[in-house]
């Protein structure tokens, strides 16, 4: 099987790629890099595709929708022009996989256990919300292609720059002050949860089009940061500046788990362990500056909540 992951080298498809390759050493995967495919030249995204008889296509990669490009401006019309030079080739190969985001929901109002369909009750007002909710509306016309929508994914390998729970790691491993905003309940999922439902999606054919890919359990950040200091020698400090509660983010993973039967989450702290094994190996290779610096902290709390 010929399998196309544009994003590879992201976070969701580096994970991914490692997990085919150990799982399904059969398969051709092609991974180009932005500078080996630009996905936003159409010409050259219909010839990769058809010179390389590609089956499945798994598309990651987007701009913006996190804290570290909260100020990124016009990803609308660049994210769509890519989606949609790989969704014309759904007639092209067996299936096309997707994601969307819970932004889809619109983050300036609390995302309280969020079923699929509800996205359509209120229009984001953040370009990366609005971009994805786009796709959403196209792929439930589409007969190929699936749309997994992503909440909060984490795990080694991801920007612990500005990833709440890799950064309270990482501060928690330099003996620093664990630092929260507001604090917020968040629907988190584990990467190697998430690549296996991925997994699901290639080799089986779903009865919807849109899929929350969510634990369904929701888990606010002090809690995190106190499991944190429970798996760790060292107990940090945990401040939270701002009294009250964020918006919450949650969701209803009822359709995914009907698909997938007896799936098995792995629990926060067992993730958190394994998380901080891997950060402890490379902490002489860390970013400490921007760590101690935290420039993304604040923006988290603005983000999403912009006029329309």
């Amino acid at each position: 099987m010929n399998i196309f992951i544009t994003g590879a080298n992201g976070f969701i498809g580096s994970h991914l790629k490692e997990y085919l390759q150990k799982e399904y050493t059969e398969y051709i995967l092609f991974t180009p890099s932005s500078k080996e495919l630009d996905l936003s030249d159409e010409s050259a995204v219909d010839t990769y595709i058809l010179l390389n008889k590609i089956d499945i296509i798994i598309h990651l990669a987007n701009r913006g929708g996190g804290r570290d490009v909260a100020d990124m401006k016009n990803i609308t019309e660049y994210n769509l022009r890519i989606f949609f030079n790989i969704a014309k080739h759904e007639k092209n190969v067996k299936k096309i996989i997707s994601f969307g985001s819970g932004a889809e929901y619109a983050k300036h109002k609390p995302i309280v256990n969020a079923k699929e369909e509800d996205y359509l009750t209120e229009q984001p007002h953040d370009e990366y919300g609005f971009y994805k909710s786009i796709t959403s509306k196209y792929i439930e016309k589409c007969d190929d292609i699936v749309q997994l929508r992503v909440f909060g994914a984490y795990g080694e390998y991801e920007n612990y720059r500005f990833k709440f729970i890799s950064n309270a790691i990482v501060k928690n491993l330099l003996h620093l002050p664990i630092v929260i905003n507001k604090n917020v309940y968040f629907d988190y999922i584990y990467i190697d949860d998430l690549v296996k439902m991925i997994d699901w999606f290639i080799h089986n054919d779903s009865k919807e089009k849109i899929y929350n890919v969510t634990t369904g359990q929701k888990i606010d950040l002090v809690t995190l940061a106190n499991i944190v200091n429970e798996v760790s020698d060292f107990k940090s400090e945990i401040k939270v500046l701002n009294d009250g509660f964020n918006n919450e983010y949650s969701s209803n993973n009822e359709k995914v788990l009907k698909e997938i039967d007896d799936f098995k989450f792995t629990p926060h702290r067992e993730a958190i362990i394994k998380m901080r094994d891997y950060f402890s190996y490379n902490i002489d290779t860390l970013d400490t500056e921007k760590i101690v610096d935290d420039p993304y902290l604040k923006k988290i709390d603005t983000m999403w909540k912009k006029d329309k």
